[in-house]
């Protein structure tokens, strides 16, 4: 599996996961960076290594590699794909265009919702299901509209669960921190476990970021 399918399948599984609807809707191009896949908790899953190897293949994705996401309008597409093809890509293309919206095709979503993709994802039954003989499905979306349904559970399955409390992780080095205690410090690196900020406008950035994503500063090394 390529990097590029990688982070499809990743985006598509975060998406299935928490809201299926909009797999099948535009999304906002700032979703997928923010909320849907953002760098910080998929760095592991995705196999990478910094946050400008991230945006890179995010920004191949939207600029139609591999054909698996349609990207509007159509100048913000080409604009990634020039800087894509670019031996020294301008990665800050991706905050530059607004208002760019990415849709999922449909055959690569049947492929990465299929048999051998992430078994948690959302199910379909293949249209030629027996169950569904005679039944006009022209007009059906195989995902939404052909799924099982399953029985509601007693009320009293109902009750809320308690959330897991997430482990934390070193900023910089990304090893386990001791749980239920203030770390100030990584037992591991000994890095500060405050975000470094820009020295130049004073916005937060990630370890390892070579200029800040707001005011464009180089950063030192860190």
């Amino acid at each position: 599996m390529t990097e590029l399918e990688r982070f499809f399948r990743r985006f598509v599984s975060n998406l299935a996961a928490s809201d299926p609807v909009r797999l099948h809707h535009p999304i906002p191009l700032e979703d997928i960076h923010d909320a849907i896949v953002p760098y910080r908790s998929n760095r592991r899953a995705l196999l990478l290594e910094s946050v400008e190897d991230y945006e890179l293949i995010l920004l191949r994705l939207c600029a139609g590699e591999g054909g698996l996401v349609r990207t509007e309008p159509e100048e913000a597409r080409a604009r990634f794909a020039e800087e894509a093809a670019s031996s020294n890509p301008d990665l800050n293309v991706l905050r530059k265009c607004e208002h760019v919206l990415v849709s999922i095709r449909s055959e690569p979503l049947a492929r990465a919702l299929g048999p051998d993709s992430d078994p948690d994802l959302v199910y379909a039954p293949p249209l030629s299901d027996p169950a569904l003989t005679g039944l006009d499905v022209g007009g059906l979306d195989p995902i939404n509209d052909l799924a099982p349904i399953e029985p509601e559970p007693p009320a009293e399955e109902f009750e809320e669960a308690a959330e897991p409390e997430e482990t934390p992780h070193c900023l910089y080095c990304g090893d386990l921190l001791p749980a239920g205690r203030p770390v100030r410090f990584c037992p591991h690196c000994g890095q500060r476990q405050t975000p470094p900020e820009c020295p130049h406008c004073h916005s937060e950035v990630d370890p390892g970021w070579r200029h800040c994503v707001n005011c464009g500063a180089a950063l030192a090394d860190g």
